[in-house]
């Protein structure tokens, strides 16, 4: 009974199109024309995949993978999860990009949608041209931005002059990276060091941190519709 429930909530959630796409494909299943029946099948499928909702993200993090992919991001993303009931969702790349993603604008798209951006910046941080692109867009789009310093201070927040005098980056792009630093450098933030730190008081002060902001933007929001409602 669980699977035939489960089994209409799909049709109903892909819309008319889905639920006559599984009809024929059962009745040519009963009719015992396997293909015919298996190209329906597909086609509900896809009628399905149009019709679902986009995917929305209400936390974006900025991390380098190699530093705090099994660690800190990944805590931090399951406590936002659990904090929020699975309402608040979070981008991060080994968890939101799927097979087929485009990687520029799926990223592109976290950070466009999300009220909140945490940047977790480690040693081998500034190595990675995704990450310095990804807190300049951060910072560039006016996202409310919470970093933490992962094993590092705000004051090493520099660009490493191995990156400045790469010919591998346009002089604009060095300017945008070197400007994003600078904004996060003076934000503040959380400080962690993974020598003497507790990384489940980093991530539970992190998740409230983030948790809090949201809840000042949904709460400010209703505020101001009803200011322009009242004029």
């Amino acid at each position: 009974m669980a699977s035939c429930g489960l089994q209409q909530q799909r049709s109903m959630a892909g819309g008319p199109s889905a639920i006559a796409s599984r009809l024929n494909a059962a009745a040519e299943a009963a009719a015992g024309d396997a293909p015919a029946a298996a190209r329906w099948a597909g086609r509900a499928d896809e009628d399905e995949a149009a019709a679902a909702p986009p995917r929305t993200y209400d936390v974006f993090i900025n991390h380098r993978g190699v530093d705090t992919k099994h660690n800190v991001a990944r805590l931090l993303y399951d406590r936002l999860e659990h904090l929020s009931g699975g309402r608040v969702r979070s981008f991060l790349d080994n968890k939101s990009m799927r097979p087929g993603d485009r990687l520029e604008e799926r990223i592109d798209e976290g950070i466009r949608q999300c009220k909140v951006a945490v940047a977790i910046f480690s040693r081998r941080y500034f190595d990675s041209e995704f990450c310095l692109r990804e807190l300049a867009s951060i910072v560039e789009a006016r996202k409310l931005l919470i970093p933490i310093f992962y094993g590092i201070k705000p004051s090493e927040l520099i660009l490493p002059p191995a990156v400045e005098e790469s010919k591998d980056h346009a002089p604009r792009d060095i300017e945008r990276f070197r400007l994003a630093l600078q904004e996060a450098k003076y934000t503040v933030g959380l400080t962690y060091d993974p020598a003497t730190g507790d990384l489940a008081e980093l991530v539970y002060t992190a998740a409230n941190a983030v948790m809090d902001r949201i809840q000042e933007m949904d709460h400010r929001v209703p505020q101001r519709q009803m200011i322009v409602s009242r004029l």
